[in-house]
């Protein structure tokens, strides 16, 4: 790595991932993108290549010049200054949580990719997602249903947490009883993978909870073998059968792997798309008034506020970038989402438009690693936002500065407390039209239930 090389400091400061970066990282991703295409960081993981605009990252994500096994350097790497008992306990589990890690589809490169992708691909079929819609849309009825009559409510808690564990429990066919312990194992995971620099501590809970999520599956596979389902463990079981999945730890892997991604991935959708919405009260009432909008409006979402802000890769061959030469096995940092603000692809990026034409975005990815699970977190999205327009149209953010779960890369919020008008429908239905200027409308109806919703 060449010292030309690194981030200018005035542009990017040692320690620039802090609380700051976390609450609104688009000043910092603007910055680095008018600096230059290429910079080294130290704050990835001991040292990553950045790319910030949307050629570069696209690029990454699609040439076979980058790989995407990068696991063995990263759930290994701990501080030395969290060396200690923790660090002892974590390296003595290490090698089965590795091999775990590694055998997940996300993290592997072709041929083995394809071959997995090809096995979960049949339920990830637009068919087979389309047909699990009405029971999306019971589940967020019944969750729904249970807010009826209330003021307010935190968004976050009430519906984007336990709503997309229910939905991907149904596509496993497991049971939804243990949807806490779902839950509890994806929220280590997410902070452990995103993480630039895990600590030792974050090591530990993620080889815990990927452990014990593990041996959740192993014991649901006898019945499995002995009697499949429609379910995807069930065809992830037929598929071993059949000499697809090579090991039960590469069975185990995918499923482990598919409850995590079906969870953490469409809570922050959810919730970063509601608070985008209503922190823009005229597109709300656009979209409202014009629900075939969502669709494109989900796009602009994806685009404008990422649940995924960026994913990484290891150089496979070295080759030149922008004048610099990226060796064989150094990380590369894609910022999907600083190439999702990108001007050099979108006309003025930093606005939120439900109406853009240019709306694609890197938000699941591109190329043979694009989410497979993209479909059902859209489908998701679109039932939740359409029944909550039905139901509360006035619906308010409560004024409160968003509190985000500082995660660097599965940006997500922490709560969203929102409070409902009581003069919502009327007062809508008397005018639709979407207003000028965002920043006024609905500060006083905020106001008045904020003390409320908060205490909740």
């Amino acid at each position: 790595m060449q010292a030309a090389a690194c981030v200018p400091a005035s542009i990017w400061p040692a320690g620039m991932i802090d609380a700051a970066f976390l609450q609104d990282p688009y000043p910092a991703y603007r910055a680095l993108r008018e600096a230059g295409p290429v910079h080294w960081s130290e704050d990835f993981f001991q040292g990553a290549w950045l790319l910030s605009r949307h050629a570069d990252v696209e690029f990454a994500l699609r040439d076979p010049c980058f790989s995407a096994q990068r696991t063995g350097g990263w759930v290994k790497r701990i501080d030395a200054a969290d060396a200690g008992r923790a660090a002892r306990r974590a390296l003595a589990g290490e090698r089965l949580f590795e091999h775990l890690f590694a055998r997940a589809m996300v993290f592997l490169d072709a041929p083995d990719h394809a071959r997995i992708r090809r096995v979960m691909a049949a339920g990830f079929h637009p068919a087979s997602i389309r047909a699990l819609a009405p029971q999306i849309e019971a589940l967020t009825a019944e969750i729904l249903d249970g807010l009826a009559g209330r003021d307010g409510f935190d968004f976050i808690e009430a519906v984007a947490r336990p709503l997309p564990s229910r939905v991907i429990a149904l596509l496993l066919g497991v049971e939804r009883a243990d949807e806490a312990r779902f839950i509890a194992w994806s929220e280590d995971l997410a902070a452990f993978i995103g993480a630039p620099q895990p600590s030792s501590d974050a090591l530990l809970r993620a080889q815990r909870s990927l452990l014990e999520l593990v041996r959740y599956f192993e014991a649901l596979l006898p019945a499995r073998r002995a009697a499949p389902g429609q379910d995807l463990v069930s065809r992830l079981v037929l598929a071993e059968q059949a000499g697809l999945i090579r090991t039960d730890a590469e069975l185990l892997a995918q499923c482990a792997m598919l409850l995590f991604a079906g969870h953490e991935t469409t809570r922050n959708l959810l919730g970063n798309g509601l608070q985008t919405l209503l922190s823009h009260p005229a597109q709300w009432t656009q979209l409202r008034a014009r629900p075939e909008l969502l669709p494109g409006a989900l796009r602009e979402l994806l685009r404008y506020e990422s649940p995924v802000q960026y994913t990484g890769r290891r150089v496979a061959r070295e080759l030149q970038l922008h004048g610099h030469s990226l060796r064989r096995g150094e990380l590369v940092i894609a910022l999907t989402g600083a190439a999702n603000r990108d001007p050099a692809r979108y006309a003025d990026p930093d606005v939120f438009d439900i109406t853009r034409r240019d709306g694609s975005h890197l938000s699941f990815g591109s190329g043979p690693h694009v989410c497979i699970g993209a479909g059902l977190s859209m489908l998701e999205a679109e039932i939740v936002l359409r029944q909550v327009m039905q139901r509360w149209p006035a619906l308010r953010l409560t004024g409160a500065t968003p509190q985000w779960n500082g995660n660097a890369a599965l940006r997500g919020l922490a709560s969203l407390p929102l409070c409902v008008d009581p003069a919502g429908p009327a007062a809508l239905a008397r005018d639709p039209s979407p207003r000028g200027d965002d920043t006024a409308v609905g500060q006083a109806a905020a106001a008045q239930c904020a003390a409320g919703v908060l205490a909740l």
